[in-house]
């Protein structure tokens, strides 16, 4: 369905990633008509440049580890190397794929007007498309992010790469410098590794995956120095120089790391310059739109999704944003989304995954003597033992109250997190939960088990 010239509609949205998409279709299935713009893709960073296309890349990197392994396992075989040009075909596979799939979804939908071009908004309610004027009883901002950088930092796509260039090379680098220890900058390392590259990560705060539970990091530490993963944390970047070979990065104190590519891995800004936000009233703080709890701006009737409101930039974060915001101005009173209740995973090897407070949070939140906690080693589980993988879950609760926070690290343990975040959600306490039967084998049983010893009844090992 198309209207070149324009229109009115119910809601006008600026941008199709994942907060912008699912706002168009939960809107559709409320009746309600939808103008959806974007310049590039539908489907936006997760689905072409972040998420998906790196979660292929990390599986394939498993495939690799898994082949040089296999022999523990009783397995003779034998890695001959790694045809980059057949991992990103499979890569772009899977996202041609899933592309395919959403622009059928959204363009056969009758309620949805999908409009190519570069959006600006000129009005309170107005979308402007070259030209064309895209008027909404609602606007909804969701224009997304971009890949930083650092002052003096120039990204030239060939020795110094964003994450969307690192996706497209046609080659495994021989080794890899990584400026940032976060989600994005340990996955990368994670893949280079596995593919043969020597990597060295960056990071300028004291520890990787500094927004992780302490505990959790010196567990991804520990294993990244098993893996011969390289890192320098609380080492804040300096200078990058050009070298015969690739590249030479100073960091404080002078000392230097060479390689053949600089990954900037730096975190994502919002993309909101130049569209017209402040113009029409929106407030912008450190280019991120400012919004009251319902995702409003306070500003006409025009809210605001994703990665441009502050908080965890995650693809699941906007698909709920969006739905939010759509049963919103439906009328429908959605309760406010708990931005502690959204699941936050690392899908590098060992996997992260985590819900609500970190210790240290909770600690801050409700005073030392009124939390607790309980770490389950994966070594007492069977499951993890077949995998062959170290690692823990990681308990954290008001004393004698509910449970705050659920921190896991280990092999696949991303899959467990559907779980962790009914118990979050719900403020299930350790007893309510301990009376659950969890199968076995599985590394869902290292949930139970946890939770069986913090209700002061421990399995298989101590409480």
């Amino acid at each position: 369905m198309s209207q070149p010239n324009g229109g009115t509609f119910d809601i006008v949205i600026l941008g199709a990633g994942s907060g912008g998409y699912a706002a168009a279709l939960r809107a559709a299935e409320l009746d309600l008509s939808v103008a959806l713009i974007d310049k590039a893709e539908l489907g936006g960073t997760c689905l072409h440049r972040g998420c998906v296309p790196t979660k292929a890349m990390l599986h394939a990197a498993e495939i690799a580890d898994q082949t040089r392994e296999a022999e523990q396992f009783g397995i003779k075989a034998e890695l001959l190397g790694i045809d980059m040009a057949a991992v990103n075909s499979y890569k772009d596979g899977v996202v041609a794929r899933l592309y395919k799939g959403l622009t059928g979804l959204l363009t056969h939908n009758k309620n949805i007007t999908v409009v190519a071009g570069e959006g600006k908004l000129v009005a309170k309610d107005t979308v402007e498309v070259a030209g064309r004027r895209y008027t909404g009883r609602n606007v909804i901002l969701a224009s997304g992010s971009y890949s930083r950088s650092l002052p003096g930092l120039e990204v030239d796509g060939r020795r110094v790469l964003t994450s969307e260039h690192a996706l497209k090379l046609d080659r495994v680098p021989t080794s890899a410098i990584v400026l940032g220890g976060g989600v994005i900058g340990v996955e990368f390392a994670s893949v280079w590794k596995s593919l043969g590259a020597d990597v060295t990560i960056i990071e300028a705060l004291p520890r990787l995956v500094a927004l992780e539970d302490e505990d959790v990091s010196k567990q991804l530490e520990r294993s990244f120095r098993k893996r011969k993963i390289n890192f320098k944390v609380g080492k804040p970047f300096e200078k990058v120089e050009p070298t015969d070979g690739g590249v030479k990065v100073t960091i404080q104190g002078g000392e230097t790391v060479e390689a053949e590519i600089l990954l900037v891995a730096v975190g994502r800004g919002p993309t909101t310059a130049n569209l017209g936000y402040e113009q029409q009233g929106v407030k912008l703080e450190r280019g991120f739109v400012i919004t009251n709890e319902r995702l409003h701006t306070g500003v006409g009737n025009i809210y605001a999704v994703g990665d441009i409101v502050p908080g965890l930039q995650l693809a699941h974060r906007g698909f709920a944003q969006g739905i939010f915001v759509a049963e919103e101005i439906a009328g429908l009173r959605p309760p406010v989304i708990d931005e502690a209740g959204i699941p936050r995973v690392t899908y590098c090897d060992p996997e992260i995954a985590s819900m609500g407070l970190t210790e240290a949070k909770a600690k801050e939140k409700y005073g030392d003597d009124k939390v607790e906690t309980y770490n389950y080693n994966l070594g007492g589980n069977g499951k993890s033992q077949i995998l062959k993988t170290q690692g823990f879950v990681k308990l954290v609760r008001q004393k004698d109250g509910p449970v705050i926070g659920l921190h896991m690290i280990g092999a696949r343990m991303s899959e467990q997190v559907g779980e962790a975040q009914l118990i979050y959600n719900w403020e299930a306490f350790p007893e309510e939960v301990a009376q659950l039967v969890h199968a076995h084998p599985t590394q869902n049983e290292a949930l139970g088990e946890a939770f069986l010893a913090l209700a002061g009844k421990p399995l298989h090992t101590h409480a």
